[in-house]
């Protein structure tokens, strides 16, 4: 019987989902700050224009804001979520009117520019809350914040972007602020650094078959150098008592021969160290004892085999159609993603992990930013699975991406699931009028 190369433990399946709205209404896009600034959080001061509401009859504001950013995490690893949070110490505007405003009717919503390693923005907004402010005085310091995902080692500035106050009292009002010379000068400075590198470990049997206590070549690959490697039988699930001990290479590599006496024998596995790793391991790889057991007279022996399969998706439709929004209002553009289902069969002990990422939605009035689009996602698992699947955390998709839903690793995995998620994409007011689409990609490993 011809000899079958091992499979990886886990396969990448990507597809695109065109997402598109309908609006009157439009947003900019905020570019990143290419300085550098190292140390801790610092306020800074910078030249903002201030637009009053059309009501007070008041001219733009050219003032200065005094604003500071500071994270969760200063040191991330690459795929780690950081939060930020952008505090307004001096807003550049204040209470349009003669007439006191009262406590808790300010809503902050704004951006931080990333640069250095990673660039974009990050959508943030702060809580309704405020304390009074009286006619025609100075806004009072409020903070926003909002999450990121790091998608590239390096040092990744943040700077304050652009920020708008909504007031809801007798009428709704907003006061746009942005920045007159982007990007304004870094507040903070991470640095972020790779993840782990990923298990790509192999393992090649000689044979896929063999009789009760027949000897199979067994090849490795991209194993630590030196490590102590055991190279094991397994059947499912667990171990049998078919193992063996090697040292891997200067480079990584090794080869020995492993009995196999154990007839429910159905892979071989290899690791470094005693016990199974998943992160350091490699497998299973196909085998089939073959049983030479005599059959009685007047009898037949009857046999059959698993075979592993494979982990894929496929989803219902390449198109969501958003709600539209009116121009000047602004708002929430909703909408449902098509079904993914997604089918697990390998048989192994790998789970996996679906996330999708959007790009900005562009249209006829620029960019929407894809900060802007969150979504609620939703699993289920088919009866009978041995995994059983959770949906990724309702939040904001963006450029660094979020995961829709996975299941974990286990001693045996697989089964078939369907994933989904309602959709929203914060539309800005007096974003121009016309159709924005941007496209998610799913990705599954």
């Amino acid at each position: 019987m011809a000899s079958l190369p091992s499979t990886p433990r886990r396969r990448r399946w990507t597809a695109l989902l065109g997402v598109s709205a309908l609006m009157a209404t439009g947003g900019g896009f905020l570019a990143p700050s290419a300085a550098a600034q190292t140390g801790t959080a610092q306020a800074v001061d910078f030249p903002t224009r201030c637009i009053p509401p059309p009501i007070s009859g008041l001219p733009p504001i050219n003032g200065t804001t005094t604003g500071e950013i500071t994270v969760d995490n200063a040191a991330p690893r690459v795929g780690d979520e950081v939060t930020v949070t952008y505090t307004v110490a001096k807003p550049a505007a204040g209470n349009p009117v003669d007439l006191a405003l009262p406590a808790d009717i300010m809503t902050p919503t704004g951006t931080v520019a990333l640069g250095g390693a990673q660039s974009g923005s990050v959508s943030v907004a702060g809580p309704k809350k405020n304390p009074p402010v009286p006619g025609k005085a100075p806004f009072p310091p409020f903070s926003m914040t909002g999450t990121f995902t790091v998608t590239a080692p390096g040092s990744i500035t943040l700077s304050p972007g652009d920020y708008n106050i909504h007031t809801s009292y007798i009428m709704e009002l907003d006061t746009p602020c942005t920045v007159t010379d982007p990007p304004a000068p870094v507040s903070r400075t991470i640095v972020a650094t790779e993840q782990p590198g990923a298990n790509e470990r192999s393992i090649q049997l000689g044979t896929a078959s063999g009789g009760p206590g027949d000897e199979v070549t067994v090849t490795g690959a991209k194993f630590t150098p030196l490590a102590d490697v055991t190279v094991a039988g397994r059947a499912g699930p667990a171990e049998t008592g078919d193992r063996v001990t090697v040292k891997a290479s200067a480079t990584g590599t090794f080869s020995t021969r492993l009995a196999v006496a154990d007839k429910a024998t159905t892979g071989v596995v290899a690791y470094e160290g005693t016990v199974w790793n998943d992160a350091k391991g490699a497998g299973p790889a196909a085998y089939t004892v073959v049983d030479d057991t005599p059959v009685p007279p007047d009898s037949q022996k009857l046999s059959t085999a698993i075979t592993a399969g494979t982990l894929s998706m496929t989803q219902a439709g390449d198109t969501v159609r958003l709600t539209s929004v009116d121009f000047g209002k602004g708002g929430a553009a909703t909408g449902d993603l098509h079904t993914v289902t997604v089918k697990d069969f390998r048989g192994g002990p790998a789970g996996w992990s679906l996330t999708g990422k959007v790009t900005d939605f562009t249209g006829p009035g620029g960019k929407i930013d894809a900060g802007r689009l969150s979504w609620t996602p939703a699993c289920t698992t088919e009866a009978g699975s041995p995994s059983t699947c959770a949906a990724g955390s309702a939040g904001v998709v963006g450029t660094a991406g979020a995961t829709l839903a996975s299941t974990p690793d286990a001693a045996l995995s697989g089964g078939e699931f369907t994933a989904g998620a309602e959709v929203s994409l914060d539309v800005p007011a007096f974003t121009a009028p016309g159709a924005y689409s941007g496209v998610l990609t799913l990705t599954l490993t």
